[in-house]
């Protein structure tokens, strides 16, 4: 008898080594397949990058430098942005809030208030009824103190888009400006509920100020807080806190938001010049003192400085540093053109009373007829009038 064994076991191992060996040629292929897509891919982004905005990482740059309270740096940014499209409108509302909050940020920046209307007066010629355009020209308008025109644009704006936080910000702050406060409260408060993020901070200083206007100190105070919580880098919000403070008698909250100033600009000449006014207020001579020097020292040209300081040595006693500093502060408005409604006359006043307590008849003389050579023909509160024969121990010129 014969017996066949069956083969079959090796069979399918013959099978299944067949079947293997197709996967990995497969899986070969589709490997080297997706290297090549993958490749190619590759090769063609090089060749032809994505188009993008230019305008678009410049923007970003623009808002992150105004978050860090880098106001020069949005300004800069945002103007080349303006370069390549005139018509940014994001762009223009960043420009305006920046060259406007940096007026009120140091002493030497009310320029950038009329700079900012020009650039909104320029893009509100080429789209006079677009809703954006006009709540920043208003923005710029109250800025400067024409608070009609500034009313009338946002009001223009709010007819086609009522909830325009913006432009009922700017409109809150012209009534607050015409003295219309009741009305300028209401508008701030409904800015404020109507405000996005991006809104906020614009519509909560608004209210703060209209707070402040309308004699409610401490809820100035607390709206404002509310607003350096959105930017802690905005030095334009401590020296409102400032203010605030003092209006509800608390020097030292005061004094704090001044150095908080000195701390995100350290050579910031109208914070010193702020913690000179409050040091003396709180008799703190010598403080007051070395304040008021670092502001001479750093700004050599502003005659409020000079004012502050000569002040202070007055009120030490002081009379010949006094008489110098005085002096100072009146050339230099006599050579910078001041008019002569604009001018600080003190300088001229206390400076001739100092003269007259050392004696100095030859100075106060001098001082004297200067200052009524100047308001002669000028209509003036400020009056300063001896007898015909001249001051107290002194010869009439």
């Amino acid at each position: 008898m014969q017996i066949h064994r069956s083969r079959s076991r090796l069979s399918f191992r013959r099978r299944r080594r067949r079947s293997a060996g197709l996967f990995s040629v497969l899986f070969s292929l589709t490997l080297l397949g997706g290297v090549g897509v993958v490749s190619w891919l590759w090769i063609n982004r090089l060749a032809n990058p994505p188009v993008t905005d230019p305008t678009e990482g410049l923007m970003a740059s623009a808002q992150n430098a105004f978050d860090r309270g880098d106001l020069s740096g949005a300004i800069t940014l945002a103007r080349q942005i303006l370069v390549a499209e005139p018509n940014d409108f994001a762009a223009l509302r960043l420009l305006t809030r920046a060259l406007i909050y940096r007026s009120y940020s140091e002493y030497n920046r009310i320029s950038d208030q009329q700079t900012a209307l020009e650039a909104t007066t320029e893009v509100v010629n080429r789209l006079p009824t677009d809703p954006y355009v006009l709540a920043t020209h208003a923005f710029a308008l109250q800025a400067v103190g024409r608070v009609d025109e500034a009313a009338e644009a946002a009001q223009r704006a709010l007819e086609t888009q009522p909830d325009n936080a913006f432009a009922r910000t700017a409109l809150a702050l012209a009534y607050g400006g015409a003295g219309a406060l009741e009305t300028a409260l209401r508008e701030s408060q409904r800015a404020v509920q109507n405000a996005d993020a991006s809104n906020a901070l614009d519509a909560l200083r608004a209210l703060a100020i209209t707070y402040s206007d309308t004699g409610s100190y401490t809820e100035a105070l607390s709206t404002i807080d509310r607003a350096i919580s959105i930017n802690r880098s905005l030095v334009v919000l401590y020296f409102e806190r400032a203010q605030y403070a003092l209006l509800l008698g608390d020097s030292d909250s005061a004094t704090v938001a001044y150095f908080e100033v000195l701390t995100h600009d350290t050579n910031n000449v109208k914070a010193r010049l702020r913690l000179c006014e409050l040091s003396s207020l709180m008799r703190e001579r010598d403080h007051a003192i070395t304040y008021c020097e670092e502001v001479t020292r750093l700004a050599p040209t502003w005659a409020e400085g000079w004012y502050r300081l000569g002040m202070e040595h007055f009120l030490q006693g002081n009379f010949e540093s006094a008489q110098e500093d005085l002096h100072r502060c009146s050339t230099l408005q006599v050579l910078q053109n001041v008019p002569v409604t604009d001018l600080r006359f003190e300088c001229w006043y206390i400076q001739g009373q100092a003269a007259e307590i050392r004696g100095d008849c030859d100075s106060l003389l001098a001082t004297y007829n200067e200052f009524r050579a100047m308001t002669a023909d000028e209509q003036i509160q400020q009056r300063w009038t001896y007898p015909p024969e001249g001051p107290p121990g002194c010869k009439a010129a």
